[in-house]
């Protein structure tokens, strides 16, 4: 209050507060560590890898299950980790155990997992149950994340010991760490364990998924209920605002629908959200804050499941409700999405679109070379390959059950100077690398440069007597600029993906061994939505992200070899040995061929 002394009803309250809580955690939890974990422990245990060393601990006691889960575990937090995925195909092969555990699974994340696979199947009784678990392990999560937030904060720009500022200053600035810490939990609690990002919409699918199960089931009022309450999140949502409608329209005489309110527990949390937002926006502009207002509601985390608009229901059934079914929805891409574009070379034919390939941005494409420069690519690929190359040395990175070989274009014009192989075949290397380029720029109608990210050429051999009962592929089944992530049905666009990557291309030599298939898969890494036979001058291209999941079956005779492309829109990622070749053939253009002027390093390799 105003006046001398006004505050110190406030204070006795804090220091009361304090004191009890000092009470109460010393007797439980002992006295407060002063040691802190490194940041690099903390970052280990985020990403599990304790696990990963606990596996290797199991098998050295012959406990395959431990091992086992373990390795699940670990793969849950690491799913771009191939041998780790070897090992657990392993595990299943050689043990017949399919059902694993993920030690550090949050319950919250796996009730709702399950009630979308239940609700997936049309089974609405039991997605009512687990997505309603899911929702009560949600709120008491979220009280388990406020209180933490409690704790001792970290002062980023300053020394605490060192701060200077007076009462209230110190006061703020700590109560902001506290409250920015609190506003994360909507994050935290979005987000799997080992993963940095949250899956959108989280909390209002909840709703959004009961609504509709509460309707199929015939609770007409828990069905708007929970429109209601999904409401409260996205009060413009059409679709919604029309099921709120139709359900009013079937209670009707029989309740008053006014009386139906949205479910308080959400009221609650969005409130204190939106309080805690404008403080920390207050914080920003009074107070110097660093502080930027995130959205992890935003409407396009839709559902994931065979309708368009799962929650549109006509407002004019003939038999009740009646849903448009569509495609899964897919990603939300980076930009608009054109295709379609001139081949611009007449010899190029064109095979499949994106429909006839079940899928996004895909164009399969035939005779983008000859059969004359696929024997003279083979012959280099022969000359100037490495086992390993391209794969950090590893000579079987994604199989035992192959040889991986490979090399760069700028290897190859380094070969070709030195006259370890044709110079002219060196080049057909780059040339048709860059054609391959062109035609993706123009098919697929990109209104700015497309640039290399990398080019290799890679060939992967079957190993004889390793080809009976193979049960793995040559390339597991990924995408190429996010980490695809099968069970939570997501593909999470962070490092260590190659995140800069916008389109790929694989451009076939030959087509003389067995197995080897480039296959499209839905989201589950699983359904197969288009297989391709490789063949000499057929070129599969297709947009990097996480609407194209694909992968390679097992090469289980011969040699399989390949152009592999990957682009960028954005120049700050250019290939350096693109660049570097580039420079060398603007070089032998001119004819200077003399070494100083080449500037190739021999070590100039991967």
């Amino acid at each position: 209050g105003p006046g001398a002394g006004g505050d110190l009803p406030f204070f006795g309250s804090v220091l009361r507060r304090a004191d009890c809580v000092r009470r109460c955690e010393e007797p439980r939890l002992g006295a407060v560590s002063r040691h802190r974990a490194a940041e690099e422990v903390r970052a280990d245990f985020q990403r599990r890898v304790p696990y990963s060393y606990l596996q290797r601990a199991y098998i050295q006691l012959n406990k395959l299950e431990e091992a086992a889960n373990a390795a699940h575990t670990f793969f849950m937090a690491n799913p771009e980790h191939m041998e780790i995925q070897q090992d657990l195909e392993n595990y299943k092969t050689t043990s017949g155990k399919v059902s694993l555990i993920d030690r550090e699974a949050r319950q919250h994340m796996e009730d709702y997992s399950a009630g979308v696979r239940h609700y997936d199947k049309e089974e609405y009784e039991l997605a009512i149950e687990f997505l309603e678990r899911a929702l009560k392990g949600y709120y008491s999560e979220d009280e388990d994340c406020q209180i933490m937030c409690e704790g001792p904060q970290r002062f980023e720009e300053h020394e605490y010991l060192d701060y200077k500022a007076g009462l209230y200053e110190a006061i703020a600035d700590h109560y902001m760490q506290v409250l920015a810490c609190k506003h994360n939990c909507v994050r935290e609690l979005a987000t799997r364990s080992g993963r940095i990002s949250p899956i959108e919409n989280f909390l209002p699918l909840h709703y959004d998924y009961l609504q509709f199960a509460y309707y199929r089931v015939g609770d007409y009022v828990k069905a708007l209920e929970c429109a209601k309450s999904y409401l409260l999140f996205h009060p413009d949502d059409e679709d919604v605002l029309e099921n709120a409608g139709y359900y009013e329209g079937l209670l009707e005489g029989a309740v008053d629908p006014a009386t139906i309110k949205p479910r308080k527990e959400a009221k609650t949390l969005l409130r204190r959200h939106k309080l805690e937002s404008h403080l920390l926006q207050v914080a920003a502009a009074g107070l110097g804050y660093a502080y930027t207002e995130p959205n992890y509601w935003n409407r396009y985390g839709a559902r994931q499941d065979e309708h368009s608009v799962p929650s549109s229901i006509s407002s004019e059934p003939e038999d009740g409700p009646r849903l448009s079914l569509t495609k899964k929805p897919m990603p939300k891409p980076d930009r608009e999405l054109k295709e379609g574009g001139p081949l611009l070379y007449s010899d190029v034919k064109f095979v499949y679109n994106s429909q006839q390939l079940n899928g996004t941005q895909r164009v399969l494409l035939d005779n983008v070379i000859s059969e004359e420069q696929c024997r003279e690519l083979h012959r280099v690929a022969s000359g100037i390959m490495l086992a390993g190359d391209g794969y950090r040395g590893k000579t079987s990175p994604h199989t035992p059950n192959e040889r991986f070989e490979g090399a760069t274009v700028l290897k190859a014009l380094k070969y070709g100077y030195e006259g370890r192989v044709p110079l002219k075949s060196a080049r057909l290397f780059y040339d048709i690398s860059e054609k391959a380029r062109r035609i993706v720029e123009s098919y697929f109608l990109l209104n700015s440069t497309l640039y290399f990210s990398y080019t290799h050429l890679v060939c992967r051999t079957a190993l004889s007597g390793q080809q009976e009962r193979r049960n793995d592929l040559s390339h597991p089944i990924h995408a190429d600029n996010c980490l695809l992530d099968p069970e939570a049905n997501e593909c999470w666009k962070e490092p260590p993906a190659y995140t800069f990557r916008d389109y790929s291309a694989l451009l076939y030599m030959n087509a003389d061994f067995e197995g080897g298939e480039f296959i499209f898969t839905e989201m589950d890494a699983k359904t197969v939505t288009a297989s391709i036979k490789p063949k000499c001058g057929r070129m599969i291209s297709f947009s990097s992200g996480g609407e194209n999941p694909h992968g390679v079956k097992a090469v289980t005779k011969g040699q399989r070899c390949a152009v592999a492309l990957w682009f960028t829109l954005d120049p700050l990622y250019r290939e350096l040995e693109r660049i570097q070749a580039d420079e060398v053939i603007a070089m032998l253009d001119q004819e200077h061929l003399g070494p100083s002027e080449m500037n190739i390093n021999p070590k100039d390799e991967l």
